[in-house]
């Protein structure tokens, strides 16, 4: 019977046809995310608001997006959602949500032109490097992670091929041997290299700033969770965030 399950026609192409899904609606709105974090606000929407009113609403839509990644990403969400879809599914189901959020935030973010500070032009060269250097680390954090699979893609396409996904292990290679959560860190630095900085962007840095925080103190919660004692021995001898000594 499961055998006949994997082989099945209809069901392959089912989760061929997610996983272009979700790599899409995923990828897009995170490469336009990176655009708004090197170039600023993307501005497709202007509702008029004052300034105070503006940074009212960027506050909501961020508290929108943070509640709905981080709600969906939590151990006890997922087993509840899994009592009514496939658990194979949730991984692109969690990307494409988690994608359309993310595209409101940038789509509707408003922009508030008053300047609190701007660098020279040596210093706004320098923060553009270090937001390059800051993606460069992030590619490497990504590349440490084997089993690295944003979107769910890979899993749908294992499944497709009517293979059964290898579980996901403890990784402790290359960036991860240096903190346990290297695209975290290497994400704040991005978003905090940024020459202008004008009353919007300063929310935006705080806001997402401190989200990333809470959402590594919460994430490591469900790594105990999922790998017990493992996971204690890898947060004694590894940083969580920055990187403050050299690998044991």
């Amino acid at each position: 019977m499961v055998a006949e399950r994997q082989n099945d026609p209809g069901r392959r192409y089912r989760l061929s046809c997610l996983a272009f899904a979700s790599l899409f609606i995923g990828g897009v709105p995170l490469f336009l995310f990176g655009v708004f974090l090197f170039l600023g606000p993307l501005s497709l929407v202007d509702a008029g608001f004052s300034c105070a009113g503006s940074l009212a609403a960027d506050a909501c839509l961020s508290v929108f997006f943070f509640v709905q990644h981080s709600s969906m990403i939590r151990r006890e969400f997922r087993v509840r959602v899994e009592n009514y879809i496939s658990r194979e599914y949730y991984p692109a189901l969690y990307s494409i949500v988690s994608g359309i959020s993310l595209l409101l935030v940038l789509g509707l973010w408003q922009r508030v032109s008053h300047v609190i500070w701007e660098t020279s032009d040596a210093w706004s060269w320098t923060m553009r490097a270090l937001f390059f250097l800051a993606l460069a680390g992030y590619l490497w954090g990504a590349g440490s992670f084997r089993q690295f699979d944003p979107f769910g893609t890979r899993h749908l396409i294992v499944l497709a091929r009517g293979k059964t996904p290898r579980p996901i292990s403890l990784v402790a290679h290359g960036a991860y041997r240096w903190m346990r959560h290297p695209l975290y860190f290497f994400s704040v630095l991005m978003i905090w290299a940024y020459p202008v900085v004008t009353f919007d962007r300063l929310l935006f840095n705080i806001l997402w700033s401190g989200w990333v925080v809470v959402g590594t103190v919460l994430e490591e919660r469900d790594l105990v969770h999922e790998f017990g004692e493992e996971y204690r021995q890898y947060q004694a001898r590894v940083p969580m965030m920055i990187p403050y000594r050299f690998p044991r």
